[in-house]
């Protein structure tokens, strides 16, 4: 029997074969996911809106029960949309400490590995979500609002993790340009050794499954959202806990959330507003008050970044939007480029601190706690933080002669940089006054940021055009597709922790050292400071929080009070070789060595580090504004 591939001419092979990539190289995935997050947005902010202006100048327009569920659907399948996108970009959040030390072939049997690793978990995913979508079928069932069979919704994961699997397999095939069949076999023995303790160590505990599969894969490049899925899965089937289908179902359950929705809508108010010209009149009323002190320039960076970090929540994007512009323009007047890219990596910290902030969205959602409550605890430390940068700023720039230029001030100058500025000054009293004043919930007031991101860049400032829109908008759900698999991931693994009482054990554990409470939290402080040189905030917070939570309140520790610990000391992580993203942003920027930026900044880690023992053992720090 012959294949058609057997009778096909070697050069008609290569053309056919040349087509299908080109096809691949079509994002067919950016329409799904950028009109999924554009419906997304406009139905929470319809709802949100509605609620208010409709119901006391239109009583006679209601607002559909329905829009809040068609919103998370929308907001699901845009998700799992783009993380195909991300596999093909390579944009995965993975820990590469290892990997860079090794030699170029040694990375890509790595890389190898690592996709047929993902493979192995995209194929499971699809197979399982495949008959969990079959009995659904048979055994139809019905949303709350909708009425819709559920087998639409959940259509997503057998179609997403089916394109995953496309996608992983036109990586390998791009990667094997570079490397050999060889390495190739190379990598599948290894994935078989990998494998090989599920069958024929017949006496490991769960704990050792778990961990020990996590720590392995994590070390070798995996991306740490499938390190937490393949952990589960060898868990699964090699201590028979649970039926192996139970992982067809949480990949969706644990992202149809409204809280959870709040991290794409924020990223992408950032994205939008950064692009749109808002960081660019901030920095320029900070360059107004600030910029003829000493270390003017610098100065401007870090306030910059604090107002932006009232706009993005997230410490690279702060460090992108103000960077680009501060860091060319100080080098230029003669700072030190290494020292400015230490203190614009520095103040990107801030924007995870400054609410809103991801990260204490996904620390609200992993402990079940007020983002609220978490935003206001999250202000003191962010402003403290960057005072604090700002006093050893000023006095470092003094002492080497770096001064600011001298302007001429008045009245009318100053009201027309606040005049300028005014769309941007105005985000964060639209998000905290919204969400403080009781009118809007953390997701309503991210989607209507989001959307006054958009009217502003496109309509006030008209820095953002149809052309670039898609651009951005794909962007920003590329960005925030890889932290939605995490946290989907994230929940399988954590339920296996929790069916073993993992958390109590660790509990138990660190309580046998002492019931102090001053020394637990310097042991956790200092564990974190570890855990956030090689792994991404996120990713520790989803990971970290369901084993560390539990130990704290039996010392009675305010769980807000943890939230703000945790993020502030994993936020120091962001600056901290080999994984500070904010020191990748930086050097990018400055054009400098790694390295360099890193001993560069230690005097501003220092700082960060005295504020975070401020606020974890001065609690009226943080919790002065919490109600």
């Amino acid at each position: 029997m012959a294949y058609l591939g057997d009778i096909m001419p070697k050069n008609e092979k290569n053309v056919s074969c040349n087509a299908f990539l080109n096809c691949l190289d079509i994002n067919f995935e950016k329409p799904i996911m950028v009109l999924g997050l554009v419906v997304a947005i406009f139905l929470i902010v319809y709802q949100s809106i509605g609620r208010y202006i409709f119901a006391k100048f239109f009583p006679s327009i209601h607002i559909p029960f329905w829009t809040e569920e068609l919103a998370r659907f929308t907001f699901i399948w845009s998700s799992y949309a783009a993380i195909p996108l991300t596999i093909k970009n390579r944009e995965n959040i993975r820990v590469d400490i290892i990997y860079d030390k090794l030699s170029t072939r040694w990375q890509g049997i790595i890389w190898l590995f690592t996709d047929i690793a993902f493979i192995i978990m995209a194929s499971c995913v699809f197979y399982t979500s495949l008959s969990y979508l079959y009995m659904q079928w048979e055994f139809e069932q019905y949303t709350a609002a909708l009425r819709i069979p559920y087998y639409i919704p959940y259509a997503i994961l057998p179609l997403a993790f089916g394109v995953m699997v496309i996608r992983l397999l036109q990586d390998m095939y791009i990667q094997l340009k570079v490397s050999s069949y060889s390495d190739l076999c190379i990598a599948i023995l290894l994935v078989f050794i990998a494998i090989s303790p599920i069958y024929l160590l017949e006496d490991l505990s769960i704990l050792w499954l778990l961990f020990g599969y996590f720590v392995f894969l994590l070390f070798c490049g995996v991306p740490i959202s499938i390190c937490l899925g393949l952990a589960t899965l060898a868990t699964i089937i090699g201590a028979e806990s649970l039926p192996i289908d139970y992982i067809a179902q949480v990949p969706f359950t644990a992202i149809d959330s409204l809280p959870i929705m709040a991290i794409p809508f924020f990223i992408t108010a950032g994205v939008l507003m950064g692009a749109g010209g808002l960081s660019k009149r901030l920095l320029n009323l900070a360059d107004y008050m600030l910029g003829s002190f000493p270390g003017g320039i610098a100065l401007v960076s870090i306030v910059a970044s604090m107002f932006f970090a009232a706009i993005s929540g997230s410490g690279p994007a702060t460090v992108a939007a103000i960077g680009m512009i501060t860091v060319p323009a100080m080098i230029e007047r003669g700072y030190n480029k290494f020292f400015a890219g230490s203190v614009v990596a520095a103040a990107g910290a801030i924007g995870v601190m400054i609410p809103p902030s991801n990260p204490f969205v996904v620390y609200g959602v992993t402990a079940q706690q007020s983002i609220g409550a978490l935003f206001m605890g999250g202000i003191v430390p962010g402003i403290l933080t960057g005072l604090a940068l700002m006093i050893y700023t000023y006095f470092y720039c003094k002492k080497k002669g770096w001064r600011g230029i001298d302007r001429e001030k008045n009245t009318k100058e100053l009201l027309h940089v606040i005049w300028d500025a005014k769309w941007a000054l105005l985000v964060p009293v639209i998000i905290l006054g919204g969400i403080y004043g009781g009118i809007m919930t953390p997701t309503e007031a991210a989607a209507v940021a989001a959307l006054y991101g958009l009217l502003a860049g496109m309509f006030f400032y008209r820095e953002l055009t149809f052309h670039s829109l898609g651009q951005f908008l794909s962007e920003a759900v590329s960005s925030s597709a890889s932290i939605i698999i995490l946290i989907a991931m994230a929940t399988l693994f954590g339920n296996i922790m929790a069916i073993e009482s993992v958390p109590e054990s660790i509990a138990e554990f660190m309580l046998s050292i002492s019931n102090n409470k001053i020394v637990i939290l310097l042991i956790i402080n200092v564990f974190l400071l570890f855990v956030g040189t090689f792994m991404e905030a996120l990713a520790a917070i989803v990971i970290l929080t369901p084993v560390l939570l539990p130990v704290v309140m039996q010392l009675g520790v305010n769980p807000i009070h943890f939230g703000v610990i945790m993020v502030v000391n994993l936020a120091i992580g962001f600056v901290t070789p080999p994984v500070g993203v904010n020191l990748f942003v930086a050097s990018t920027i400055t054009n400098c060595k790694l390295t360099d930026l890193a001993v560069s900044i230690i005097p501003l880690l220092c700082i960060m580090i005295f504020v975070l023992l401020l606020i974890t053992y001065i609690p009226a720090l943080p919790m002065c504004l919490v109600l």
